[in-house]
C-alpha cells in the first residue's frame, strides 16, 4: 500500500513538472560582449521561463558590442561599437534586423558615434532617433533611425565639461548612461568624471536635446555616478554610483527635478577593497532594488523598498557566481535574475523569491565570452 501510494505521488509530481514545462514561455536572450578569443559579437539564446535553461541560437560577429538597445517594435537591435581611435572618434554604432523566427541578427550599417569607447545606447519613445554615450570622450549623440532600421549619421553631438576629484577616474567627462524618463521628453544623463546628472529636454520634432531649466544633479564629490533606474510610478530614481559604492535615492518632483533623500552602500559591511559598482534594477513589481558590485566584492546587494517614501532597506547580499558582475537583468516574467559575470565567462541564472526579494543560485550557466550586457525579446 506504501509502495503504491509514493508510485502515485511519484507520478503527480512528474505529471506537475511536464505540465510546468509545456506551459512556460520561452524568449529570446540577446547578449552583447567585449571581443576575446572566447566571443566575437552579438549572441542570440532561446531562454525558457520554466526553469531558466538557454539555449544559443545564433550570433553575429561586430566589434565590441558592449551595450545593446532593442526598437519597440522588437525588428530592430542597436549596438555600440567600443572602439576609439587617434581621431577621438573610433566609436560606432550599428544596426541589425531580427527575424523572431528564426532568431537571427542581419547587419543593417554603422555609423561614427563621434566620439571613443560608446558605452551605452539608447531610443526614444517614438524609435526615431539614437542616442550614444561615449565615455572616454565625454560626449553623446544623436543620430537618426529610418523605418528600415537603418541609422543616419549624428544630428547632433553635446560634449560634457568638467572633472572630479579622483585623478585617475575623473580628469575628464565620462558619459556612462543616458536614461530617458518615463512618459515625458526628459532625458538623464550619468556623468561618472563629474559626478552629475545632466538633465536635457527632447525637441520631439528633431530628436535633439537642450539642457533642462535646472541643467544637472549633483552628488558626492568622487562618487563617480554610473547607471540609474526608476520606481515605477516615476517618482523616485535610483542612481549607483561606480567608484563609492554607494546608491543615491532621489525624490522626482516633475520636470527632471531631482532631490537626493538617501544614500546607502551597496557593498557588504565587511568588504573594505574598491567598489567597482556596476548596474541596477528595480524589481518589475517595485518591491525590491538590485545592484552589482564587481572588484573583490562580486557581489548583488538586495534592498527592500518602502513604496511610500520610495527609501531602501538592505536585505542581503548575494555571491554573484562569478567575476566582474557588469549588466544584469530580469526575465520578461520576473522569475529569475541573470548576471553576466564578464570576467569569468558566463552568465549565472538566479530564481527570485517574490516574497523576500532574496536570490537562489539554479545552477543554470549560459557559457559566452567577456557578457557585458543582456536585452529581451518575445519569441512571438
Amino acid at each position: 500500500m506504501l509502495k503504491h501510494t509514493f508510485r502515485k505521488d511519484a507520478f503527480i509530481v512528474f505529471f506537475l513538472l511536464l505540465l510546468a514545462k509545456a506551459n512556460a514561455q520561452s524568449y529570446y536572450l540577446l547578449v552583447g560582449t567585449y571581443d576575446s578569443p572566447k566571443s566575437e559579437g552579438i549572441y542570440v539564446y532561446k531562454f525558457s521561463s520554466g526553469d531558466g535553461s538557454a539555449e544559443e541560437i545564433s550570433h553575429v560577429k561586430t566589434h565590441n558590442p558592449s551595450f545593446l538597445t532593442v526598437s519597440s517594435n522588437e525588428k530592430y537591435v542597436f549596438a555600440v561599437n567600443e572602439n576609439a581611435d587617434s581621431t577621438g572618434k573610433g566609436g560606432k554604432v550599428s544596426s541589425f534586423s531580427f527575424n523572431k523566427k528564426t532568431g537571427l541578427l542581419t547587419y543593417i550599417n554603422s555609423q561614427s558615434s563621434e566620439g571613443n569607447h560608446p558605452c551605452y545606447i539608447t531610443k526614444d519613445k517614438s524609435n526615431k532617433w539614437i542616442y550614444a554615450g561615449n565615455y572616454s570622450s565625454g560626449n553623446l549623440s544623436v543620430l537618426t533611425v529610418a523605418k528600415s532600421g537603418k541609422l543616419g549619421k549624428a544630428i547632433q553631438v553635446i560634449q560634457h565639461e568638467g572633472s572630479g576629484p579622483d585623478s585617475t577616474r575623473q580628469k575628464s567627462p565620462h558619459v556612462h548612461g543616458i536614461f530617458p524618463k518615463k512618459n515625458s521628453n526628459y532625458f538623464y544623463v550619468t556623468d561618472l568624471g563629474t559626478d552629475k546628472i545632466m538633465t536635457y529636454h527632447q525637441n520631439n520634432k528633431n530628436g535633439k536635446l537642450f539642457p533642462s531649466k535646472l541643467k544637472y544633479s549633483s552628488v558626492s564629490a568622487g562618487s563617480g555616478p554610473r547607471h540609474l533606474d526608476f520606481y515605477p510610478n516615476g517618482k523616485f530614481v535610483y542612481l549607483l554610483n561606480e567608484l563609492s559604492g554607494s546608491i543615491s535615492v532621489f525624490k522626482d518632483f516633475g520636470n527632471a527635478d531631482l532631490q537626493e533623500i538617501q544614500s546607502h552602500s551597496s557593498l557588504p559591511v565587511t568588504y573594505k577593497g574598491k567598489a567597482g559598482s556596476a548596474d541596477i534594477h528595480v524589481s518589475p513589481d517595485g518591491k525590491f532594488l538590485y545592484a552589482s558590485n564587481r572588484a573583490g566584492s562580486n557581489s548583488i546587494a538586495i534592498f527592500s523598498i518602502d513604496a511610500k517614501t520610495g527609501m531602501i532597506s538592505l536585505v542581503g547580499h548575494e555571491y554573484s557566481g562569478g567575476e566582474a558582475p557588469r549588466n544584469f537583468n530580469f526575465d520578461p516574467t520576473g522569475k529569475f535574475l541573470l548576471v553576466a559575470n564578464q570576467n569569468s565567462d558566463e552568465i549565472v541564472v538566479f530564481s527570485v523569491d517574490k516574497k523576500t526579494g532574496l536570490l537562489t543560485d539554479t545552477q543554470n550557466r549560459i557559457k559566452v565570452g567577456k557578457p557585458v550586457c543582456i536585452k529581451w525579446i518575445k519569441t512571438k
